[in-house]
């Protein structure tokens, strides 16, 4: 192969989306997820990262938007992949931080023009109310809380 401006090859090389979440729980082991208003289901609380903003950052800063919520993020608990699927046209990456523990009687400043809800759910619960690929990230989230040993999860 020949050698090419690294301009040239930077522009040539493949794209992918990156997004960030958090995973909280309370004191029961539920954890919390918010309901935006521009999808039919819950998520973690999270979001894409920002051009140059490292993935923790991105998590921290989407957590305070949604919630209201500033914790010190623990380990990364989650990298999961995703092919270009319906109308996105490039792969995603999603890196899943630990937030660790509140209260369930926490009091949520949620941002009403993208929330609509905030609610903490038993991890059983939250397979219904969950994308597949959020659900698996749920499951894996746990262990890898549990086993400190972070999850990898490429789209099957």
């Amino acid at each position: 192969m020949a050698w090419v401006e690294p301009e040239i090859w930077y522009r040539n090389l493949p794209t992918f989306y990156a997004a960030a979440g958090v995973l909280i729980t309370d004191e029961r082991d539920r954890l919390l997820l918010v309901k935006p208003n521009y999808r039919d289901h819950w998520a973690f609380p999270g979001g894409m990262i920002e051009e140059g903003e490292p993935p923790h950052v991105a998590a921290a800063r989407e957590l305070a938007e949604e919630t209201g919520l500033k914790v010190e993020l623990g380990e990364l608990l989650v990298v999961d992949w995703a092919p270009p699927m319906g109308q996105r046209p490039s792969a995603i990456m999603y890196f899943l931080f630990d937030g660790g523990s509140v209260n369930s009687d926490t009091a949520f400043r949620m941002d009403a023009e993208e929330i609509d809800r905030v609610g903490f759910f038993p991890i059983a619960e939250c397979a219904a109310l969950l994308p597949d690929h959020s659900a698996r990230r749920a499951a894996a989230a746990m262990a890898a809380r549990s086993s400190g040993r972070t999850a990898y999860l490429p789209a099957a």
